[in-house]
């Protein structure tokens, strides 16, 4: 199948109860994100470019902040490692587990580990590691992938969740959301325990004082890092912000277009291992900063998509996300920012996700509640433009040129024209389609619908001649 008919695909096999799941929980998360905002603050907008400015800078000097951090990690007993890609990461990991003898592994929920993806490459490698984030490990069990950036089986229903409890023998069916949460709770308290490594995520690394910044709602981010010996956070190098005191302005941003809270549950600060006179903390704690295209990315005319906080605001608020689904887009970053990062990070020819660029209606919506204020529309037709220049890699399907359309939308006379002769699409629609190769593949996966226009005009004339009393309607 060509690339750009993937997603549509999708869509159109896309299960009904999955599309209104997917549909309602993202509705519900849009309207608290607005009803919080408004409620708190006079001019939210003004807190988004706010933010949006704030991480621009930073990525636009992240060479000095990168060293900051890394400067103020090492003082605060921080074994600090670099990873170009992914590969990397996962090695570097592998080798913190093995020097420390370590076999069992807890994770908190990371979109870069997904990115990685460091769990298959462990469990290869001998090691065994438990996601612990409720949702995620419903999708590991499970051999799935997560559908959200913020809640990963919002494509799930608590019917679907209890087989799948009831198949992994942590009890007879029930789909009360309680008994879930418990059963999950009993079952993975004994992992904790049992683990040598935990590893997170971040949310934000402050390069003033070297802070890794945490935000969750389930508190699994902490039994994962209270109770191993050892930590490990993988961070993606865009996640600096500059200081402290940017931080207030984050978290209310972050809480508020996630899920509509003014915090989430838990907010953690992590500084260091623990040493005489800090009785609290792992052994050793380690940071990985990784790379993973992201220099490419940040060199590139689409560099703003880098200001991401992951927050999902811009997939629930989005009309190709609430009908196609997380899983249309083929990527652990779905939505419009997956639309936009994904192809990126893939590299310059991107023949796996050559139709997420297309996969939005530019309403705009995406940007208008972006917490950093990511000109995401920009983004798409400035990736789309690739194919136009020849850029995008040869197979993919590009638009049909525009230029037939332009002349007869400014070219009255011709638009008459046309309009009349419009009727003769519905006589052989399919031949006069396929005189165009890029008309060819859009029509394979489409049913034309049949021309019903020209008739305005004619209607309107007789309209006017009985003084608006002509029967039938426009």
């Amino acid at each position: 199948m060509p690339p750009t008919q993937q997603i549509d695909a999708h869509a159109r096999a896309l299960d009904a109860e999955v599309r209104q799941s997917v549909h309602s929980s993202s509705k519900i998360k849009t309207e608290k994100r607005y009803d919080s905002l408004r409620r708190d603050y006079g001019d939210p907008d003004a807190l988004r470019r706010l933010a949006g400015q704030i991480k621009q800078h930073t990525l636009e000097n992240l060479d000095t902040y990168l060293e900051k951090a890394e400067t103020a990690l090492k003082e605060a007993g921080v074994h600090v490692h670099w990873a170009a890609d992914g590969e990397s990461a996962n090695a570097t990991i592998l080798e913190i587990m093995r020097s420390a003898g370590a076999t069992r592994m807890v994770k908190s929920k990371s979109m870069v580990s997904e990115e990685i993806e460091l769990v298959p490459y462990l469990e290869k490698h001998g090691m065994e590691a438990v996601e612990t984030d409720l949702g995620e490990y419903i999708v590991q069990i499970d051999g799935d992938h997560p559908s959200h950036i913020v809640t990963p089986i919002i494509h799930k229903t608590r019917q679907q969740v209890a087989r799948s409890f009831e198949r992994e023998g942590l009890g007879d069916y029930n789909d009360d959301p309680t008994t879930i949460t418990r059963r999950a709770r009993a079952h993975l308290r004994q992992r904790y325990l049992e683990a040598d490594v935990g590893l997170t995520g971040a949310n934000f690394l402050v390069a003033e004082s070297g802070r890794i910044v945490l935000v969750t709602n389930e508190g699994n981010s902490r039994f994962s890092i209270a109770a191993p010996r050892i930590q490990i956070s993988l961070i993606g190098i865009e996640k600096i912000i500059p200081t402290d005191r940017d931080l207030s302005l984050f978290l209310a941003l972050l809480g508020r277009s996630a899920t509509g809270q003014h915090l989430t549950v838990y907010t953690e600060f992590l500084r260091g291992p623990r040493f005489p006179g800090r009785p609290d903390g792992p052994e050793e704690l380690h940071v990985v900063l990784l790379d993973n295209r992201r220099s490419e990315v940040l060199a590139s005319d689409c560099r703003e998509i880098l200001r991401c906080i992951r927050c999902g605001a811009c997939l629930n608020v989005c009309p190709v996300y609430r009908q196609a689904s997380g899983h249309a887009y083929r990527s652990v970053y779905p939505g419009p920012v997956g639309a936009v990062l994904s192809p990126l990070l893939q590299g310059k020819n991107f023949p796996e996700y050559a139709d997420l660029p297309k996969a939005s209606s530019l309403c705009g919506a995406c940007n208008e509640v972006c917490p950093v204020d990511i000109p995401i529309p920009d983004l798409l037709l400035r990736l789309r433009n690739r194919a136009k220049t020849g850029k995008m890699p040869k197979g993919s399907i590009q638009t049909p040129p525009l230029g037939a359309w332009s002349f007869l939308a400014s070219q009255p006379a011709a638009w008459k024209t046309a309009l009349r002769l419009g009727h003769t699409m519905n006589v052989t629609p399919h031949a006069l389609l396929n005189l165009h190769p890029s008309a060819r593949a859009w029509q394979s996966s489409r049913d034309l619908p049949k021309f019903r226009g020209g008739a305005f005009r004619k209607w309107f004339k007789e309209r006017a001649k009985t003084g608006g009393t002509a029967g039938g309607s426009a």
